[in-house]
């Protein structure tokens, strides 16, 4: 068997396995989202598109007349923020296209659907407040989680009173639903 050119039992090719870049794809997300995070990414899209951009090809143009672009840190850094502007404009115009706006609550109000406001309290009486809103909207700060995180999900359906099972890598958790309310 020859060993150190990638056949099988070759130490070099199992570490190379095992340090691979490669990622399975993440699950596509939820294409639902609230009429105000719809809004938001609207702007953002506009925001780049009319401002940002425009200003950083000039710049880029400016940069480029200066010579040498091989060592032209200005040129270079220009070229990399546009790519990334270029890379998020690709994205919001994907995603504005398969989202779905929610702009009603549900006619039944005593469970929890998208948008819901939902209070929980744990065993030790711990209370958490959540918004479960789309993936593109999520902010923790604000108690704004994805429709599709855990704890949403085991949400979805429930009614007051209810218990859920929540799995988390700590371990799992039971929590509560003691208030829902739509805005």
């Amino acid at each position: 068997m020859a060993r150190g050119w990638g056949g099988e039992g070759d130490p070099d090719a199992e570490r190379e396995a095992l340090m691979s870049r490669y990622r399975p794809p993440q699950a596509k997300s939820s294409p639902y989202i609230t009429a105000e995070g719809h809004t938001t990414l609207k702007a953002e899209f506009d925001q780049l598109w009319r401002v940002r951009r425009p200003e950083v090809v000039k710049a880029l143009s400016a940069a480029a007349a200066e010579g040498d672009r091989s060592e032209n840190a200005e040129y270079i850094y220009r070229k990399k923020e546009l790519r990334e502007i270029d890379a998020r404009l690709k994205y919001l115009t994907l995603r504005l296209d398969e989202l779905k706006v929610v702009e009603r609550p549900p006619s039944d109000r005593g469970r929890v659907f998208f948008g819901a406001w939902v209070e929980l309290a744990d065993a030790e009486d711990a209370r958490y407040r959540y918004r479960i809103v789309g993936a593109d909207e999520t902010d923790t700060a604000r108690g704004w989680i994805s429709v599709d995180a855990p704890v949403a999900r085991a949400l979805l359906g429930k009614a007051v009173g209810e218990v859920v099972r929540v799995q988390r890598p700590g371990g799992d958790i039971e929590l509560e639903l003691l208030a829902i309310r739509y805005e």
